[in-house]
């Protein structure tokens, strides 16, 4: 089966550029996409430096969607927003005043891969940050889910030596050159190695092997102790025979909801993610994290199948719990809930659920604007447009 590679470099064009990102992906693209994926063939995404945070979304979107193993190239710059003070992935066109808008959210790549599995998907990323977003790192690491390995570092601003370079990502690119892609826990030690005396110890590492709790990251002037090496499954070893990193498939709910996914199977997958979905609220109530990641898996698993009334009717749900749980209607969840349902809702066809959903939709985004301008009056002139049609 064919893998995908997405690769993306991004940072702002103005005066608050802090790495020049793009100039890393020509490297990149003279890696073989089979080398870049690991994989027989690839099929290779390349986006260098979007403007448009929902463009990205989509494309982002889509890769997580496909079959096969997913690795994902990032190379960019962390900011803050002012309002959340949460992680985002800068675009060409953010500043510090526009971050919320004009940049990419960091948990929409968090919320992107929970549907896949740890053991077919990897970021590998070179990113710098300001000193809020290092200290941000630094302290409560950089969450990408428990789906998914994650290799590369997060590198202080370059201050007044002017705009820096993603030379950890370039260590990747020309390693990867030679045409062989070692387990990308060693590719990662060696290319650490290679930028060891630029970074001086300032990076803040993040390797994370597939499926592990995210964590902290530590700096590489700490040297790989024993406890770490254990903490960190794999790293710098070729797996051994009959070893498994990490995931055992079988006893891994998201690996067989996402298998069953690509061979059309969405029943089944429905089935097995409900099954998780009532041991979580049986456990620990309709609230709790657990039971709402697999309420947003199913409504994700009806996108999949092409069911928009559904999938919308879930986030409608999802939304709906979270706020009377007393989450803040400006939280990243919720508005990403309620942001989901609004783009299903507009892919229903039958007029008489699209009004019902519509209206539910309406009195949600009154609580939730969310973070697209115009996003309640769309939804408003819709439902006039849906009522006044006989």
């Amino acid at each position: 089966m064919p893998g995908t590679v997405l690769l993306l470099a991004a940072s702002p064009l103005g005066r608050g550029r802090l790495v020049d990102a793009a100039c890393v992906l020509p490297v990149l693209a003279a890696v073989a996409p089979a080398v870049l994926s690991g994989t027989d063939t690839a099929n290779v995404v390349e986006l260098a430096d979007p403007l448009e945070p929902q463009a990205v979304l989509t494309r982002l979107r889509a890769a997580a969607a496909a079959p096969g193993p997913l690795t994902l190239y990032i190379a960019g710059q962390l900011q803050l927003d002012r309002r959340q003070r949460l992680p985002h992935l800068a675009l060409a066109r953010t500043t510090a005043a526009t971050v919320r808008y004009t940049a990419l959210p960091w948990h929409w790549v968090r919320e992107e891969l929970r549907l896949r599995s740890a053991a077919d998907t990897a970021l590998v990323l070179d990113l710098h940050g300001d000193a809020e977003a290092w200290q941000y790192v630094a302290e409560r690491g950089l969450d990408c889910g428990a789906n998914a390995a994650v290799y590369g570092r997060v590198a202080p601003g370059a201050g007044r030596r002017g705009v820096a370079e993603p030379a950890y990502m370039k260590a990747v690119a020309t390693l990867l050159r030679s045409g062989h892609r070692p387990p990308l826990a060693q590719l990662h030690e060696q290319a650490m190695a290679r930028i060891a005396e630029a970074s001086a110890g300032r990076d803040l590492v993040l390797a994370i092997a597939g499926g592990s709790a995210p964590r902290p990251p530590f700096p590489t002037d700490q040297p790989l102790s024993q406890p770490v090496r254990q903490a960190l499954p794999g790293l710098g070893q070729q797996p051994s025979a009959g070893r498994r990193d990490s995931v055992l498939v079988g006893q891994d709910p998201h690996a067989a909801i996402s298998a069953a996914v690509q061979d059309g199977r969405h029943g089944e997958a429905d089935a097995l993610a409900a099954q998780q979905e009532q041991l979580a609220v049986g456990a620990q109530g309709p609230a709790s994290d657990a039971a709402l990641h697999w309420a947003e898996v199913r409504a994700d698993l009806a996108m999949f199948a092409g069911d928009a009334v559904r999938s919308c009717r879930a986030w409608l749900a999802v939304a709906g719990v979270r706020l009377a749980a007393g989450q803040a209607a400006d939280s990243p969840a919720v508005e990403a809930a309620v942001d989901r349902a609004h783009h299903q809702w507009g892919r229903i066809t039958d007029a008489a659920q699209a009004r019902e959903l519509g209206s539910a939709l309406a009195e949600l985004r009154l609580r939730v604007p969310g973070r697209r301008q115009g996003a309640l009056e769309n939804v408003q002139r819709q439902l006039r447009q849906l009522q006044a049609a006989p």
